[in-house]
């Protein structure tokens, strides 16, 4: 049954120093009940969806192979450090894929373990779903980013401000490997501890680097590269992660840790949609430089191996870090001329883009629909409409196209491929949700998952996924779930 079902397990990051992880059991749950399956998911995983019974799927039934365990990690929080690890989660195994790729299997919402500092270990059906949602959107994007298997309820209540549904889900990653993984070590390990950790990343996610003649700067390099790109890519597409502490910033470049989420609707750099972010520490406009704060706390962690002298070592840290801003703005400013439609560069790209944005900041302007409209050369965005600032704005975008060999026909198909037709929206998310929490009626969310799968094309039966709610303005708040 075990063959049957394609379940290829190891579990390489057990050969890691002690420290690093607990033995750890999933809790059981009383009536496991399965909610929602990624056939298309399982299928990659060369996994039997028919065999993923929900026993399976909420820790009653381990896999043959599997070796289940809890990972410490540390973390800044709000920008405060904390020792941290796998509160509510636990790792089942790494399943070999048929074309031998290595993901992460974890149950979130597995119970308590070592690391849970008062927890229940549990998840609530709502935020679990909410996650399903938001982590497929973004794969569907084109975005690096964690999946998520299934959701399966488990028959037993869980308290937070009310009682909520228990839940599992199962979640898909290429590593759990965090900022904050190499924190604990530097912090709470030995300098062995930090070099075998720094190995296992590498061989795992940046295997070129084995050969390097510095793994740890090369690790802090690559790192940084895909960093960089994940922020150019949240920022092109409206993302909010809402909470970017340290141990939310993956090794691999993968988008992890959907809680307190969103997508803007109208555009305003200063959005917030976490209820506990109430300075706006990472509010839109600030995710870049979070990064490079989480980054320059990472490179940090890495100076007893960067290089024996401590002089030495800050310089290569110091140096690598500068290379984030530099390397984001290329990469955002690569992205946003193909929203645009710039096939090259000039010296006032970045004006015209920007003053683009502040006029949609200005009137109050939806993002999606407003870079939409332009590739389609449609009013999608009202608020704009009769503008005599943006009709100027235009003409000078016009003649910039005209500048280029590339004809508006060209423009406008990199456009459509660059500016989604539909994103998660608020309204559509908790529309979805409160339909499968409430009423048990998971229809809503697959009709949302299956539009969502192919953001960039748009059928016009679907038209309504792209409509802003009756009240766009309406301050919208996120929560952690926990």
């Amino acid at each position: 049954m075990e063959k049957k079902a394609g379940w290829n397990l190891e579990n390489s990051y057990t050969r890691l120093p002690g420290p690093f992880f607990t033995r750890q059991d999933p809790a059981p749950v009383d009536s496991p009940e399965l909610i929602v399956l990624n056939d298309e998911m399982a299928g990659s995983l060369g996994l039997n969806a028919e065999e993923l019974s929900a026993d399976i799927l909420s820790g009653n039934d381990i896999p043959v192979g599997a070796e289940p365990i809890a990972q410490a990690y540390a973390g800044h929080q709000f920008g405060h450090f904390n020792m941290l690890g796998d509160g509510r989660a636990v790792l089942i195994g790494e399943q070999i894929t048929p074309e031998g790729e290595r993901f992460d299997l974890q149950l979130k919402g597995g119970g308590r373990t070592p690391y849970s500092r008062g927890g229940d270990g549990r998840a609530g059906l709502g935020p679990m779903l909410r996650e399903y949602i938001i982590s497929e959107a973004m794969h569907g994007l084109g975005i690096p980013t964690t999946r998520s298997l299934s959701v399966v309820t488990t028959g037993e209540p869980i308290y937070r401000e009310t009682e909520q549904k228990g839940a599992i889900l199962t979640r898909v990653a290429a590593s759990h490997l965090r900022v904050g993984t190499f924190q604990f070590a530097s912090k709470f390990g030995s300098v062995e501890d930090l070099r075998a950790l720094v190995d296992y990343a590498v061989e795992r996610h940046y295997p070129q680097g084995m050969n390097a003649p510095n793994r740890s700067l090369h690790l802090l390099q690559e790192v940084i590269k895909r960093q960089a790109a994940l922020l150019a890519n949240w920022q092109l597409v409206g993302f909010i992660h809402g909470v970017m502490n340290t141990d939310n910033m993956t090794i691999s470049g993968e988008t992890i840790d959907y809680g307190p989420c969103a997508f803007m609707d109208l555009y305003n750099p200063e959005t917030v949609f976490s209820s506990i972010d109430t300075g706006g520490r990472y509010a839109y406009g600030n995710q870049p430089p979070i990064a490079g704060w989480n980054l320059a706390r990472f490179a940090e962690s890495l100076l007893p191996v960067l290089h024996d002298e401590q002089q030495t070592s800050l310089e290569l840290a110091q140096e690598a870090v500068y290379e984030f801003p530099k390397q984001y703005e290329s990469l955002w400013m690569k992205g946003m001329r193909d929203k645009l439609g710039l096939f090259n560069e000039e010296d006032g790209d970045r004006v015209l883009a920007e003053d683009l944005l502040d006029l949609m900041k200005k009137d109050g302007a939806d993002y999606t629909n407003t870079f939409r409209g332009l590739a389609l050369d449609e009013e999608l965005d009202s608020s704009l409409s009769g503008s005599k600032e943006f009709d100027q704005w235009k003409e000078r975008w016009y003649e910039r196209l005209d500048r280029q060999k590339e004809t508006r026909t060209d423009a406008c198909e990199l456009m459509r491929k660059s500016n989604p037709a539909v994103i998660p929206r608020n309204h559509r998310v908790e529309e979805a949700l409160g339909a499968a929490v409430e009423r048990g009626d998971c229809s809503v969310m697959k009709r949302l998952l299956a539009v969502l799968s192919n953001p960039y094309e748009l059928s016009p039966g679907d038209i309504e996924y792209t409509h802003l709610p009756d009240r766009p303005d309406r301050p919208y708040r996120t929560y952690c779930g926990t």
